[in-house]
C-alpha cells in the first residue's frame, strides 16, 4: 500500500493500535482467527482489529511517500539522505580515525593545485613527464639495457633534492655505487644515507620504514633485479626458486603503497632492468624482472637508452640519451625526451638550457652568434655553454623563464585541443 517496507507499516501500526475493551481471553481468540501484527513471540505489542478490513482500511489513511520523497530509509528505499550519509561518515570516522573519508577537492592536485614534484634535473625530461618533475608519494621505475644511464638519472634527482635542503637514501643492493660519480653529479655525499642490504626481505622492510617515518624526499632501490629472497639465499646455487622474487614484490608493493600515499612526501624510485623472453617470434621480447606488481604500482615509467657516442676528435666524452615515458599517470604518456650525459658532470644541462632557450625564443640565434636580451654572448653552441657555466646567475634567471615558457605553451595547447573540441561537438548549419 505505498510504504517503504513492511517493517515501516508494522512499526506505524504498532504506534497507533487501536485500543479495544476486549478482555483477554477475547483477545487470544482474535489472535487465533484474525492473525497478530507485531513482533514475533511478544506478549507486550499485541494489536487486533475487528477485521482484517479494519487493517486495509487504516493502511490506506496513512500517508503515502510520494516518488522521489526523501524519507529517513532513503529516496524510493535506494539512496540514504543526507543526514543518513553524515551519520555514517561519523560512524566511519570514530571506527577508523578522522580523515578516513574525505572529499575529492581536498586531495592533492584538486582544483589547480600543483602537485608538488622534484626535478629529475633534465629541463627535457621535466617536460616530456608533464609534472615538471617526479610527483612526490608515488613510485617510479627507471629501467633500460647496461649503460645507459640509470644510476645517473636517480643520483641527479636526489642531487636536486639535495639543493632544496632535502634528505634522500640510496638502497644499494647492487653494491655497485661510485661515490666520486654521485660528487661530480651534484650530490652531497655528506647527507646521503646508503644502505646495503642482506636480502630482498630486508631491503623492502627499510625502505617501509623510511617511508613510514616520512622524513625522505627521495628513496633509490637499485635494483630490483638485484632483491635476492631469503629462499634463494639459504637455497643451493643452481636451485629452482620459480615466482619467489615476483612474490616479494607483490607483497612489498601492497604494503609500501599505501604508507607511502598516506605520507604524500617521498618520491621512491625503482631502478630496473631488461630481461628477454624466450621463444618470442613477434613483437618485443624485453621484459623487466620482478613480476609485473610493480608496472601496476608506478605512477611513472621511464625507458632510458643510448642512442649514441659524443666524441671529441678520437676521445668519447659523453652519450647521447633518449628516455621515453611509456607509463604516466600524472599526465599524457608516451612523450620523449633526448639529452646528452657528460662523463666528468652527468646531464648536460647548459646543453638543454641552449637549445631550449633558442626553441622558446629567450635567446637569438643569428648564424652561429647566440644573443640574450640583445647582447651577444657567444659563437657557437659550446661557447655559449661556457658562457652560461661561468655565469650561473644568468643560467638560472634563463632556466626559470624557459621553464614558464615550456608550461605557458603546454597550456596554451590544452586550450587549443578543447577549443577544436568545442567546434566539432557543434552542428553545422545548413
Amino acid at each position: 500500500n505505498g510504504y517503504t517496507n513492511s517493517r515501516q507499516m508494522l512499526q506505524q501500526l504498532a504506534c497507533h493500535s487501536v485500543r479495544s475493551n476486549i478482555n483477554t481471553s477475547q483477545r487470544v481468540s482474535h489472535r487465533r482467527s484474525l492473525g497478530t501484527f507485531g513482533q514475533p513471540n511478544s506478549r507486550q505489542t499485541s494489536l487486533s482489529f475487528r477485521s482484517i478490513e479494519g487493517v486495509r482500511s487504516y493502511a490506506k489513511k496513512a500517508k503515502k511517500p510520494k516518488k522521489g520523497e526523501v524519507t529517513e530509509e532513503g529516496s524510493d528505499g535506494e539512496f540514504p539522505s543526507n543526514s543518513s550519509l553524515e551519520k555514517t561518515i561519523k560512524s566511519i570516522e570514530s571506527s577508523f580515525g578522522k580523515g578516513t573519508i574525505v572529499s575529492l577537492d581536498s586531495h592533492v592536485g584538486a582544483d589547480g593545485q600543483p602537485i608538488p614534484v622534484i626535478s629529475t634535473g633534465s629541463i627535457a625530461l621535466d617536460n616530456a613527464l608533464g609534472t615538471s618533475g617526479f610527483p612526490r608519494g608515488r613510485i617510479i621505475e627507471i629501467f633500460g639495457p647496461e649503460s645507459s644511464g640509470k644510476t645517473t638519472l636517480a643520483l641527479h634527482v636526489i642531487a636536486e633534492a639535495h639543493k632544496t635542503g632535502g634528505k634522500a637514501c640510496y638502497i644499494d643492493v647492487e653494491h655497485a655505487l661510485d661515490p666520486s660519480w654521485a660528487k661530480k653529479v651534484g650530490v652531497k655525499t655528506s647527507e646521503l644515507l646508503v644502505c646495503q642490504p642482506d636480502s630482498g626481505e630486508q631491503a623492502l622492510e627499510i625502505v617501509d620504514m623510511l617511508v613510514q617515518e616520512g622524513a625522505m624526499d627521495v628513496i633509490v632501490v637499485d635494483s630490483v633485479s638485484a632483491l635476492v629472497p631469503k629462499a634463494e639465499l639459504e637455497g643451493e646455487m643452481g636451485g629452482h626458486h620459480i615466482g619467489t622474487q615476483a612474490r616479494l614484490m607483490s607483497q612489498g608493493m601492497r604494503k609500501i603503497t599505501g604508507n607511502l600515499g598516506r605520507q604524500n612526501k617521498t618520491v621512491l624510485i625503482f631502478i630496473n632492468q631488461i630481461r628477454h623472453k624466450i621463444g618470442i617470434m613477434f613483437g618485443s621480447p624485453e621484459t623487466t624482472s620482478g613480476g609485473n606488481a610493480l608496472k601496476f604500482y608506478c605512477s611513472q615509467r621511464i625507458d632510458i637508452r643510448k642512442t649514441g657516442i659524443i666524441k671529441k676528435g678520437e676521445t668519447p666524452v659523453g652519450t647521447e640519451v633518449k628516455v621515453k615515458v611509456v607509463k604516466n599517470k600524472m599526465a599524457a604518456p608516451y612523450k620523449e625526451a633526448r639529452f646528452d650525459i657528460d662523463f666528468d658532470r652527468g646531464i648536460s644541462k647548459m646543453g638543454e638550457l641552449v637549445d631550449f632557450a633558442v626553441d622558446t625564443k629567450l635567446l637569438e640565434k643569428s648564424g652561429a652568434w647566440y644573443a640574450y636580451k640583445g647582447e651577444k654572448i657567444a659563437q657557437g653552441r659550446e661557447k655559449a655553454k661556457i658562457y652560461f657555466e661561468q655565469n650561473p646567475q644568468v643560467a638560472e634567471a634563463l632556466e626559470k623563464d624557459v621553464r614558464e615558457a615550456l608550461k605557458e605553451r603546454k597550456n596554451g595547447m590544452g586550450e587549443e585541443m578543447d577549443e577544436e573540441e568545442g567546434n566539432a561537438a557543434q552542428p553545422e548549419e545548413e
